[in-house]
């Protein structure tokens, strides 16, 4: 029976998927507006000129399908705008709901031919329509699904928490399928440790669903509107967002089914399982289903029979739903074993109940969504008293069908579950962040008291500058890369930006302080406006050494070879692996440009360009510079033969410096080799030589560099690309209005430097401890004041320690073991009536007692001998 009317012809009426779906389901009528019926009326007057015609409806279409195409089809001869009887025959056929259409030949007129003979393209649409209103809805019920499965297999979910991890490589679907089924299964108490995959996979599988189907909905919402005279080329753009979906949506199926498999293994009771699993093997002999209808589907595409390729995703469609209806039925029988157990009749010849194991009897606590959702389906497939399985399998397929309208209530209500537990949904933090749990915190702060030891070791002292610099100060500091300056909103008073760098703030207080020579070093947060990657964030540490000076204070290239001496200590010290420093000197770079035929103004952009080389190939970069910075072709081969050059820094040094060297003609870049040369050898009798290659492709970005630019660069497994960089800045310090003061600093990117040492640790099995604690307290019962004066006196003494207090013995083993403390001093009964103490050295596996009032001297001997 209809339940409203869908209104064609209408001035601002439009067709859209879910009213397709209405009227192709019978569930509305359908209504052409009275403005276009006085139109239609003009029919009674033959047309000069008119031709026979009789509509025929696709042999291959479903009843439902059938019914869409003919309201696609009254859709685009009432956008014709022609009077014709055709319109009123067609609303005539389908608000009576027959099973079969036949037409009689009719007068059309020349205008209304486009659309009467473009059956392939209404077919598509028709039946795409019903497809984009069939996914939407089965993107909502899969994760319902899904979650249910979750809980029947004790799944593993923490992979749903990992989908939004802050550096940009989760898709914007995939991490809201994991949000809402992080809501679904909040407060699950049947969170385990099996790895399913076909779980661990759902995000991204209904995440390309869901991205896919909003795909073909877009589409649809164009062309269902767009009438003939706009449909060229509208079946292959259709097709084309179509067969993603269909891809999508096999992959979908796949993992369905494999749940389904998985929960029919899970179910309790030998009878319930037994007769679940028969009635699912005669319906789904096996997934080969799902194969084969994609490929057929490839087929009907690939030949461009987009109407018939249309059917076969809609077929397709209706097979995963179905399996889907499966997976949450089993799904169910898992979770409600116990009660559909107790219902079966006739299991024994004698009337018995079948028995269950008291296990499956306990009452299993849900997730605060599901749980709602499963009184949802127990609602309605609710009997009472006995239940014939049959009858119950079949009636909840039934209900899970989306052309009836039971079931569309049944996903409002499940949309009204998730957003009533929005308030319990999980947050998340912005792209490009990162939270750091204890283990990862214990490698920070190991690194981060490195790195301070070796920097101190130098003599330098300790900075802090604010988080927001006004907006002119970092301005015009960092060429191309300025546009990735995070700007604060404007709230009526100065203009402020979050820091971009450590380097410019720290030449902004040279210059505010008037100083003449400086060396400082500062670990703090920096912002920058970029595209989240693996190892680039959006908000990172860096950890800066610089030294700033006039040429009377420090020795000439001094500053320099202690900065890169610097950097490999840290390097070396952070036990990181291989790594290599590329070096080379900003007024080299400017000799090459202008030996090459760079015009000086396009100096900075090519070195930008350059300085891609380690990601991208020279020809890429050519053309580049050649295509959209407008160099001539003879000028980027010139670049080529330079940037090419790149090995031992003696060796390549003392090639520059040959008599017929291009860079000997050239002052600035004479000036250069000179500077060098002194840094080399200053390296060579340091020890350091080793690590460093001169390679002319080095071109550092920032427009501030005037001298000696390098970039440290790991060689291990683990891509980071630049882990630190720095380089001789005369001028930046000088641009804040004060007198010139040269600098030279480096700067260490430690996250990066931080995602290798993580990385290192799990290839090698270890995990940092997490705490400092040397001893556990461990009293048996409930007597916090002992352990409160047993802790404080450790405590006084200097001692890292905690207590726990727990009357079960294997609590307090479990906690050390845990938290990997290696003493623990056990106070039980027995303990307490002899005035001793018990304590437990975990890694030897040896106690001893000891005498109460002894025993804070006695673990201080053993701790530190």
């Amino acid at each position: 029976m209809a339940e409203g009317s869908v209104t064609l012809g209408a001035k601002a009426s439009s067709l859209s998927s879910s009213s397709v779906f209405a009227v192709a389901t019978s569930r509305a009528q359908v209504r052409i507006d009275s403005t276009a019926l006085d139109r239609l009326s003009s029919s009674k007057t033959t047309p000069t000129t008119s031709f026979n015609h009789r509509i025929t409806v696709p042999d291959f279409l479903t009843l439902c399908e059938s019914r869409a195409f003919l309201l696609v089809l009254l859709n685009n001869l009432l956008l014709a705008n022609a009077p014709s009887r055709i319109p009123l025959l067609i609303s005539q056929a389908l608000n009576p709901n027959p099973h079969a259409f036949q037409f009689d030949d009719a007068d059309v007129t020349e205008h209304e031919l486009p659309a009467l003979h473009a059956a392939t393209r209404s077919t598509l649409l028709a039946v795409s329509a019903i497809i984009d209103h069939h996914s939407a809805a089965l993107s909502a019920f899969a994760d319902v699904a899904a979650a249910f499965s979750c809980e029947a297999l004790k799944a593993d979910v923490t992979p749903f928490n990992l989908m939004d991890s802050g550096d940009g490589h989760a898709s914007k679907e995939e991490g809201a399928v994991a949000a809402d089924l992080r809501v679904l299964l909040n407060g699950y108490k049947l969170v385990g440790k099996n790895k399913v995959p076909s779980v661990a996979r759902v995000p991204k599988v209904h995440g390309s669903v869901r991205e896919y189907a909003k795909a073909v909905h877009s589409r649809m919402r164009v062309e269902l509107n767009s009438g003939v005279k706009s449909a060229v080329g509208s079946e292959e753009a259709v097709g084309t967002v179509l067969l993603p979906l269909a891809a999508a949506l096999r992959e979908l199926g796949e993992g369905s089914f494999a749940r389904v498999k998985r929960n029919l293994e899970s179910i309790g009771g030998d009878v319930l399982k037994s007769g679940i699993g028969e009635v699912f093997r005669k319906e789904f002999p096996s997934e080969d289903g799902l194969s084969s209808g994609f490929n057929k589907a490839v087929n009907l595409f690939l030949g461009k029979e987009y109407d018939k390729f249309a059917h076969e995703v809609f077929v397709l469609l209706r097979l995963v739903w179905k399996v889907v209806a499966w997976e949450a039925v089993t799904a169910v029988a898992v979770l409600d074993a116990a009660e559909l157990n107790e219902g079966i009749q006739g299991v024994k010849e004698n009337g018995e109940k079948p028995k269950v194991e008291d296990k499956k009897k306990r009452k299993v606590v849900l997730g605060k969504g599901t749980s709602s959702i499963l009184a949802l389906f127990k609602e309605r497939l609710q009997s009472g008293g006995k239940i014939d399985l049959r009858t119950w399998v079949a009636d909840f397929v039934s209900f899970l069908d989306v052309a009836q309208p039971e079931f569309s209530e049944f996903l409002l209500k499940v949309k009204d579950v998730v957003e009533s537990n929005e308030s319990r949904r999980l947050p998340k933090i912005p792209k490009g962040t990162r939270d750091f749990a204890k283990e990862q915190m214990t490698i920070r702060k190991k690194a981060f008291s490195i790195i301070e030891e070796v920097f101190e070791r130098h003599g330098a002292t300790a900075l802090d500058t604010p988080v927001f610099e006004l907006r002119e100060t970092l301005m015009g500091k960092y060429g191309e890369d300025s546009k990735l300056i995070y700007d604060l909103a404007d709230q009526g008073g100065e203009l402020l930006s979050l820091r971009y760098d450590l380097t410019v703030p720290f030449a902004r207080f040279v210059a505010m302080n008037g100083l003449a020579s400086f060396k400082r070093y500062q670990i703090a947060k920096v912002y920058r406006r970029d595209n989240p990657s693996k190892g680039r964030y959006r908000e990172f540490y860096q950890c800066d050494f610089d030294i700033a000076g006039t040429p009377t204070s420090y020795e000439y290239m001094g500053p320099d070879f202690e900065v890169v001496r610097i950097l490999t200590e840290l390097l070396d010290e952070l036990n990181i692996g291989e790594y290599e420093i590329k070096l080379n000197h900003r007024k080299l770079l400017d000799g090459m440009m202008e030996i090459c035929g760079v015009p000086p103004e396009k100096f900075r952009t090519i070195c930008s360009s350059i300085d891609k080389l380690d990601k991208q190939s020279f020809q890429q970069i050519r053309k580049e510079m050649v295509e959209e910075k407008g160099l001539t072709a003879e000028t980027a081969d010139r670049i080529e033969t330079f940037v090419k050059e790149k090995g031992s820094p003696l060796a390549l040094l003392s090639k520059f410096k040959q008599e017929n060297s291009d860079f000997l003609k050239h002052d600035g870049a004479k000036d250069a080799l000179n500077d060098l040369e002194v840094l080399f050898i200053a390296l060579e009798k340091s020890k350091r030589i080793d690590k460093v290659v001169f390679d002319l492709s080095l071109a550092r970005g920032l427009d501030y560099y005037t001298g000696v630019i390098f970039e440290a660069v790991f060689k291990g497994g683990t891509q980071v690309g630049s882990i630190a960089a720095g380089g001789r800045y005369d001028n930046l310090i000088g641009m804040f209005g004060s007198k010139p003061v040269p600098a030279v600093g480096v700067s260490l990117g430690i996250e990066r430097v931080f995602a290798i040492m993580e990385q290192q640790q799990k290839d090698q099995n270890q995990m940092a401890r997490p705490t400092k604690t040397e001893v556990l307290v461990s009293i048996f019962g409930t007597d916090l004041t002992l352990a409160a004066e047993l802790a404080g006196e450790l405590w006084d003494a200097g001692v890292k320690a905690e207590y726990l207090v727990h009357k079960r013995r294997q609590k307090h083993f479990e906690y050390a073991k845990e938290s990997r403390i290696p003493w623990m001093v056990f106070v039980g009964e027995q303990e307490i009536k002899e005035g001793v103490v018990q304590l437990k050295d975990l890694e030897a596996n040896n106690d001893i007692n000891v005498p109460r009032a002894e025993f804070v001297e006695e673990l201080r001997r053993r701790l530190h001998p």
